[in-house]
Parts: C-alpha cells; structure tokens; sequence
C-alpha cells in the first residue's frame, strides 16, 4: 500500500509543560505532511481545554499510522507509545520501554556508567532532599534536574546553598525525582540521530543573557547561535557522534532522536540526555540539522513517516 493511501494521525498537545512546544511541532508536521498529499487527522490529546480522555481519542479515530509529536509526559515516556501497540497502531519514533528509560535521567545515566560511556557525576533523591549530603559529596556549582521532564523545564544551576534551596525547589515543582550533576563549565553539543545514522553535531551558543541552553533560548530568543559545522575538529566530532550513537542504541531507542552533549575545560565530552520525542518548531535542531545536510522539513517529515511504516511491509 502507498503510503499517501494511508491515513497519519498527528498526535500532539498532551498536558505536560511542554505542550505549547508540542502544538507547534504539531501544526508544522500535519501542514508539512498535508501539503505532500498526505491524508492527515490531528488529535490535540486531553484537547484545548484538557478534558478530553486521551484513551477514546485514540480509540475513536480512524487512522492507519500515527506520527508522534508529543514532548515530555505522556508522549514521551512510553504511556502513548504502549496504548497504539495495544491498538496495533504503527508509530513514529521509540518503543515504550525505550521511551521510558530514555525520560529518566538517572536511569539512563547509570546505565552508561555501567557499560563505562562518560556522563557527568550525580546523586538522585525522591521526594525527600538531604541539602547537607549534596554539599558534602558534591562541590558548587552543580545543575539541579528533574528526572522526567524536558524542554530544560524546571532545570537550574546552583553556585551556593541559597541557589541550591531555590533551584531544587524549582525542579520539585516538576517532579519529585531529582537530579543533582556536576556543573560541566563548556559548551553544549547535540547530535540528530535518524534511522541509526548520526547527523553533524550542532552547537549551541546562546546569548549572554542565558547562563544556559534554557527553555527561552531554545523557543523563544532569537540571538541564540546554532553553530554548523559545530566547530570541532574532525577527530572530536566523529567521537560524539559515536558516543551519541553509543548512548541512543543502548537504551533501545529507534526510529529517531537526539543526544544532548557537554565538553568540559579540560577538552572531556559528557552526555547529558537523549530525546526521543524532539521538537519540530521553527527553532528546532533536529530540522536544523537535517537542513544541514539539504534535507528540507517536508522531506524530513516524510521519511519519519515511511521509516515508522516500513516495519509493517515486513
């Protein structure tokens, strides 16, 4: 069957903090998709005023694939993914296992230390936060996570205590797994990773005013600089390539994604987190990257697309 025979729903929205993102790469996705001949549906899941039940809205729709554009909670996590295999709906990007370790920070990160990929020293807490066992197995300045969200929501660095008692209530907010890492001083690097090819490294340089890659400069500053060619010597690049391929393919992901990469004073590359669910706005880095390669959105949409359909042909 062709795949322009097929129905693509486009599910996005969700209730996380990332669903404004999320109606973004929505709306671009289904327009793109739409305007290459494809029939489309779009599910805004729980719906504009977030009510809606995201199980019948899925139930209910008639459609053949669906192309995932949700961020964070839900969408990424591994909870969608799981309710289409159970409709035995084809989908975009990684399964729910996958997506589920991926979303979580810790365990992600102990599983590369455990296969020895370098990522930066941490200590995890639920719920309760012991302040004074951060500040003796740890040295300022540190970056306070939540474990299970993204778009940097609720992510801050802290220089002192006072900092730290703000920034770990800040991550509280989010999610009560936190996530307490050593403050790597350098640049930031991200890697595309489509069909388990590695895409040039993109770095990211944003202004002054942002002491990080936060969620302002990555949706809503237009003087952040994405740096292509990222800068790096041709040795280093191919090594976080690899090692972003290394930690993509090890948490079982598929289909498409993309690794979050910091490189320290001392000149050491350490991997922060893998999407596996990326944006798809007008300032998104996985259509940056791809456009890099003259790959334009379209295109791009529409080889995520087949890619998710392939496997049923089997």
């Amino acid at each position: 069957m062709s795949l322009k025979n097929l129905v693509i729903a486009v599910i996005y929205g969700g209730r996380s903090a990332e669903r404004p993102v999320s109606l973004q790469s929505g709306q671009l996705i289904s327009s793109s998709l739409q305007a290459k001949g494809y029939q489309v549906i779009d599910i805004d899941l729980y719906g504009a005023e977030q009510t809606e039940d995201p199980v019948r809205q899925l139930q209910m729709a008639e459609f053949d694939l669906a192309f995932i554009a949700l961020h964070g909670g839900e969408g990424e996590d591994g909870r969608v993914q799981a309710l289409l295999e159970m409709l035995e709906k084809p989908y975009t990007g990684s399964g729910p296992l996958a997506s589920g370790f991926a979303m979580d920070k810790v365990l992600s990160k102990r599983h590369w230390l455990g296969l020895g990929l370098p990522t930066p020293d941490y200590l995890e807490f639920s719920k309760e936060v012991d302040i004074s066992i951060i500040e003796e197995k740890m040295s300022y300045p540190l970056i306070i996570k939540p474990s299970h969200e993204g778009s940097t929501f609720g992510i801050n660095k802290a220089s002192d205590r006072a900092e730290l008692e703000t920034a770990l209530a800040s991550a509280l907010s989010y999610d009560s797994d936190i996530l307490v890492e050593r403050f790597v001083d350098g640049p930031e690097y991200t890697i595309t990773i489509i069909d388990d090819v590695a895409y040039p490294v993109i770095g990211l340089k944003p202004s002054n005013e942002h002491v990080l890659y936060d969620y302002d400069a990555k949706y809503v500053a237009d003087d952040t600089e994405y740096l292509l060619p990222c800068g790096l010597s041709e040795d280093d690049e191919m090594y976080v390539q690899k090692i972003a391929l290394d930690a993509y393919q090890s948490l079982g992901c598929k289909g498409w994604g993309r690794v979050d990469v910091m490189q320290d004073s001392a000149g050491e590359f350490w991997l922060l987190e893998v999407n596996t669910a990326p944006g798809m706005t007008t300032h998104s880095l996985v259509p940056m990257s791809a456009a890099f390669v003259g790959i334009e959105y379209g295109d791009l949409v529409e080889s995520l697309a087949e890619s998710a359909w392939k496997p049923t042909l089997a």
